[in-house]
C-alpha cells in the first residue's frame, strides 16, 4: 500500500491518494467542517486535479472529527457571497451559482466514482454535497439535515433536485418544509445511504468499498456512471443508444481483453485504464 499526500494549499482541506483512491477530508472541526473562504476554493481545485489524475480511480469525500460538513459558514456567508463589498443581489447570485457548479455539479458529473463518508452531520449545503456523490456510507452518528428552514433560507447546492430524484418530490418537500433530520436507518430504508456501519468502522469500511471499486476497469466505471446519470433525464431509446456506444468502446479496450483473459485463466485482472 502506497500513500501520496496531495497539496491542497490549506490545512482546511486534507488530501491523499492510496492505491487508486483519493481521499479529501474537510478539516474545519471548530465549525463542524463548514465551507469557508479557504476550504471551498481548495475543494473546487482538488476536484479538478483528482479527476484528471491518472492515479485516481475513486474519490472519497469525508470530514474530520465527527462531522461531514455543516454547510455554509453562517457567520461569514453573506460577506463571502458579496465578495467583501456592499451586498448586490445579481453579483451574489452569480457567485453562488459558480460555487454550486464547481462543487455539487462537479461531484455529480465527476468522471470517476465518488463516495461520501459521513462521520457525523451533513447539513445544509453539506447535505447537498453528500447527495451529489454517487454513494454514501455513514456511521451511526451520521445524518442528513437540510437545516435551511431553521435559519430562514430556501436551500442551495442542488439539494432539492437531488433529494427529489432519490426519494420523490413529496417526501423531499416534507424533509425541507419540516427541517427533518434523516438518521442512518431511515436513510438506509430510503436508499439515501448505501451502508450504515459503526462509527469506529467507518474509515475501514469506506476504504474497503473504495478499493473494491478501484479494482475495476476505469473506462467501464466512467461509462457506467455516465449511463446511470443519463438515465435520470432521458428516454429509454436514447439511453440504450448511448449504452450501445459505450459498450462497444469498452469491448474494444485493452482492459476488456485483460478482463476476458483473467476470467478464462481464473485470476484477478490487472486493469491499466486503457
Amino acid at each position: 500500500m502506497t500513500t501520496r499526500t496531495l497539496d491542497t494549499g490549506t490545512d482546511k482541506l486534507l488530501g491523499s491518494v492510496t492505491d487508486g483512491v483519493a481521499t479529501l477530508t474537510l478539516n474545519n472541526p471548530t465549525k463542524r467542517n463548514a465551507l469557508g473562504d479557504e476550504m471551498t476554493p481548495a475543494l473546487r481545485r482538488m476536484l479538478l486535479e483528482t479527476e484528471t489524475d491518472p492515479d485516481v480511480r475513486v474519490l472519497v469525500l469525508t470530514g474530520a472529527e465527527g462531522a461531514f460538513c455543516a454547510g455554509g459558514d453562517i457567520g461569514g456567508m453573506g460577506d463571502t457571497l458579496a465578495g467583501g463589498k456592499a451586498p448586490n443581489t445579481d453579483d451574489m447570485i452569480s457567485r453562488l451559482r459558480e460555487a454550486q457548479n464547481t462543487a455539487s455539479l462537479r461531484l455529480y458529473e465527476y468522471s470517476k466514482p465518488t463516495i461520501a463518508a459521513l462521520p457525523g452531520a451533513a447539513a445544509g449545503a453539506g447535505m447537498s454535497i453528500a447527495l451529489a456523490c454517487d454513494l454514501r456510507i455513514t456511521g451511526q452518528s451520521g445524518f442528513l439535515y437540510p437545516a435551511f428552514g431553521a435559519i430562514g433560507l430556501s436551500g442551495d447546492f442542488g439539494g432539492s433536485w437531488l433529494l427529489s430524484h432519490y426519494i420523490g418530490p413529496a417526501r423531499a418537500k416534507e424533509v425541507y418544509f419540516t427541517n427533518h433530520r434523516i438518521l442512518p436507518e431511515e436513510g438506509l430504508a430510503l436508499g439515501l445511504f448505501n451502508r450504515v456501519v459503526a462509527d469506529e468502522d467507518l474509515q475501514t469500511e469506506t476504504n474497503a468499498l473504495a478499493q473494491q471499486i478501484a479494482g475495476f476497469a476505469p473506462m467501464a466505471l466512467r461509462y457506467m456512471k455516465e449511463n446511470h446519470n443519463r438515465a435520470r433525464s432521458t428516454d429509454l431509446r436514447t439511453a440504450m443508444n448511448m449504452e450501445a456506444d459505450r459498450m462497444i468502446r469498452t469491448l474494444l479496450s485493452d482492459d476488456h481483453k485483460e478482463g476476458a483473459r483473467a476470467f478464462m485463466e481464473k485470476r484477478k485482472p490487472e486493469f491499466k485504464g486503457q
